[in-house]
């Protein structure tokens, strides 16, 4: 297993290797011009010197916050909504309708209203990402909630045990492997809709800091936010696989 492990490191590795290799290639040839194709060398320098005069230090802190804000409205309201709805066949006979009326709108239908109520502020993004972010989670709530074993209610049942205590000691630790799926898929959600909000509104972060370097055709700049987008999704997504192999441990250690 450990071989196979390090099988897949070194092949990924490999391949992320050759695709810079090929980058800097088509960038010597100059088969795309230089103004908009810069090599891995000059985005790397332009990434060094981004983060040495503090500036794309600051534009990274402005996407992450933006990121993770959304993300949290979205997680609190989705995996309280969900479990609500998860949990009582009532709540989702009368919720169903109107679940299945916002679920398909796409984000970018949403965004005029936004602004509308918001005007470009801090607070449209926060709305815009918490929208696009809370169905992944909600959607994964309710399917965890619905899926809990219903013996486990007739034992609770049986025991007198209050409805909060079912829901935190039955439904929510059986749940969690869908709660913790969906948390995941968001926090990705999060990262490109506050790229995109960044983007519209103008507010601080690797978002806006991409659009006015690729209008000033600062190529070097560009690449160098766009690998830093690319370093957050990855990271992120690491430290919440991470997360999950920690709280579901029992998971593996059970079978």
């Amino acid at each position: 297993m450990n071989w196979a492990l390090t099988l897949w490191r070194l092949a990924s590795f490999a391949v992320a290797a050759g695709l810079i290799a090929l980058w800097q290639l088509i960038a010597n040839l100059k088969l795309v011009s230089p103004v908009f194709l810069p090599g891995p060398d000059r985005a790397w320098a332009a990434l060094m010197r981004g983060f040495s005069n503090g500036t794309l230090l600051d534009k990274t802190i402005g996407t992450l916050e933006h990121m993770f804000y959304g993300w949290l409205v979205a997680s609190v309201v989705g995996i309280a909504l969900g479990a609500m709805i998860g949990s009582s066949k009532a709540m989702r006979s009368y919720v169903a309708p109107s679940l299945e009326f916002l679920r398909p709108l796409p984000v970018s239908a949403i965004i005029p209203v936004a602004i509308a109520l918001f005007g470009l502020t801090q607070g449209m993004a926060l709305f815009v990402i918490a929208f696009g972010a809370i169905w992944p989670m909600l959607l994964a709530t309710v399917h965890g909630f619905g899926a809990v074993e219903p013996r486990l209610y007739e034992v609770a049942r049986s025991l007198h045990m209050s409805r909060l205590a079912v829901i935190f000691k039955i439904a929510l630790p059986s749940a969690s492997p869908d709660i913790i799926s969906g948390m995941r898929l968001s926090l990705t959600v999060s990262l490109i809709l506050a790229v995109v909000c960044e983007i519209l509104a103008g507010l601080d972060g690797l978002g806006h800091w991409v659009l006015l370097s690729a209008r000033a055709f600062r190529s070097p700049d560009l690449f160098a936010g766009v690998i830093l987008l690319g370093v957050i999704g990855y990271v992120t997504a690491l430290a919440m696989s991470m997360v999950e192999q920690r709280l579901l441990r029992w998971r593996t250690s059970g079978h």
